[in-house]
């Protein structure tokens, strides 16, 4: 009996930490109200980089659909048995292990975990915000912002996204993801700022 009520706490725990899903990935001021440590950490990102907070998000939604733990397929060897997966990419970013480690080392952050919404957010602020630096990509254009983030800077400036059809539908849909969060934000940001309209969330 002990065993069963032990088991029971750690999946509560763990439930609690695990980052879970939202409940509403498609309405922003749905996703903040359930999950308010996610509105402190997508405007402390947007503070560092400047990145909008509508367009990080939606970069999220369309890589892991929020999952903490997302990964890539694994490929098959032999129409039967599990081969590697097609690449490193992990977390709520679907960030590289090699992009990941130049984020951590360009922060001076080594403990930043591709899992932790805070450290991911964070990311891909700074990762758009390189974008704009190097290809000289509006930080509101979330169209070309998701070509670079999943075609890489080098990628982007020779356009290889060209040839790829899906990729373009893709950004298109997050361009479109991006108008829809900034609708909503602009109806519900009152509710995570100070009295007074400081740009200090509240209630925190």
């Amino acid at each position: 009996m002990g065993n069963i009520f032990l088991l029971c706490i750690l999946i509560i725990l763990s439930y609690g930490c695990s980052g879970t899903r939202p409940r509403h990935p498609d309405n922003i001021c749905k996703i903040f109200r359930e999950n308010t440590e996610w509105c402190k950490s997508a405007y402390l990102s947007y503070e560092r980089w400047n990145v909008p907070i509508p367009v990080m998000m939606a970069i999220m939604r369309q890589e892991s659909g929020f999952n903490a733990k997302a990964r890539p397929p694994r490929t098959t060897c032999l129409l039967i048995f599990p081969g590697p997966r097609i690449s490193t990419a992990y977390g709520y970013p679907q960030a590289l292990d090699g992009t990941w480690e130049m984020y951590r080392q360009f922060t001076d952050n080594r403990r930043a975990e591709r899992d932790d919404f805070a450290d991911a957010i964070d990311f891909i602020g700074w990762y758009c915000n390189q974008s704009h630096i190097e290809c000289g990509i509006s930080k509101n254009d979330a169209y070309n912002l998701y070509l670079a983030y999943h075609e890489g800077q080098r990628g982007f400036r020779q356009k290889t996204y060209q040839k790829k059809g899906w990729l373009k539908r893709v950004a298109g849909d997050v361009q479109v993801r991006t108008k829809i969060y900034a609708g909503q934000l602009a109806l519900c940001e009152g509710e995570f700022r100070k009295p007074g309209g400081s740009c200090c969330l509240w209630p925190f």
